[in-house]
C-alpha cells in the first residue's frame, strides 16, 4: 500500500518543475544545466511515475474538477489546506475531507491501474509492521 501523500507530493514537485510542460523552454537546448539553480529544489518523481499520476488527476479532473483544484493549489503551489479554507471561506476540517476523498481517489486510481511505479520503495507502507507495533503497545 502506497503513502498517496507522499506520492502526490513527488508528483507535485515534479510538475512544479516544468517537468509535465510539453511547450518550448525558454533556454536553447543543450544549454539548461550551465545556469545555477534559482532556489530550493524539491524531490520530485521520474517523468514515468509523473505521467501515470498526471492521467489518474487527468480523470479526476472529469468527474470532480474542484477536487482536482485543490490537489494542483497543495501539492503544486504549496498552498496549505488552512490557507485554502480562508479562501474559500470554508472551515478547514472540509478542506480536509475534500482533499481526502480527491487523495482517495488517485490512490484507487493507482490501484486500477496496477502499474508499479519507480518510486515504490520509497512511498511503500508496510501494514504488518504497524499492525505489529501497535500489538507491542497494548
Amino acid at each position: 500500500m502506497r503513502d498517496i501523500q507522499k506520492v502526490l507530493d513527488l508528483w507535485g514537485a515534479w510538475a512544479a518543475s516544468d517537468s509535465c510542460n510539453v511547450d518550448y523552454s525558454p533556454i536553447a537546448a543543450g544549454f539548461k544545466g550551465l545556469l545555477p539553480q534559482t532556489g530550493k529544489t524539491r524531490i520530485a518523481c521520474t517523468d514515468d511515475d509523473g505521467l501515470v499520476i498526471e492521467g489518474c488527476m487527468a480523470r479526476l479532473n472529469r468527474k470532480r474538477p474542484y477536487d482536482c483544484f485543490l490537489l494542483v493549489e497543495h501539492y503544486i503551489y504549496r498552498v496549505s489546506k488552512r490557507q485554502i479554507a480562508k479562501h474559500r471561506k470554508k472551515s478547514e476540517k472540509q478542506i480536509r475531507i475534500e482533499m481526502l476523498m480527491a487523495e482517495g481517489f488517485i490512490d484507487g486510481c493507482l490501484s486500477m491501474l496496477d502499474i508499479p511505479l519507480e518510486m515504490d520503495p520509497v512511498v511503500y507502507i508496510d501494514n504488518s509492521q504497524k499492525t505489529a507495533n501497535a500489538v507491542r503497545t497494548f
